[in-house]
């Protein structure tokens, strides 16, 4: 496990927002970077799932993903997440930070921050089915700000 700095407990701004979609939610986020955009995505989502004010950074859960390109890795990203919420110890992330992003060999090491789930203290949101590639889109240096942005559409 990568050393954890004072910099890691640091909540990021807010740079992703939900799209009205038929039957599911579509995230849309966004960074100065493609690094960035893939943790905002994963921070809508679990931002999704309750109310992300409630989640302590008490504890940290390692995934790794890998694709066979850009919109798969994204795919897989989310899944690992989606995968440590959905079995114990029911992990939810405040805060997700990539480690590594191998843009080559299309592989990511990251972290999330936050704790195990619990009724009762975080309030039960809407809960996420599945990640789907249906309208998945990564765009890199989109506009005139070179900001990087990521569409999502996940299952409810």
């Amino acid at each position: 496990m990568a050393n954890i700095t004072e910099d890691d407990w640091f909540i990021p701004p807010k740079k992703y927002e939900y799209l009205d979609h038929t039957a599911d939610v579509q995230i849309h986020s966004w960074g100065d970077d493609l690094v960035e955009a893939f943790e905002q995505c994963a921070n809508a989502m679990f931002a999704y799932m309750t109310e992300i004010e409630y989640v302590e950074m008490k504890d940290t859960q390692d995934i790794e993903a890998e694709g066979h390109d850009m919109l798969s890795l994204l795919f897989h990203f989310l899944d690992e997440f989606l995968y440590i919420f959905c079995v114990e110890p029911f992990f939810i992330a405040r805060k997700v930070k990539i480690l590594e992003f191998n843009r080559e060999e299309f592989k990511i090491k990251a972290r999330g921050f936050g704790e195990t789930f619990t009724l009762g203290k975080h309030p039960q949101g809407t809960e996420v089915k599945a990640i789907t590639y249906s309208n998945m889109q990564v765009h890199e240096n989109n506009d005139d700000n070179g900001k990087t942005e990521v569409f999502v559409i996940i299952d409810i």
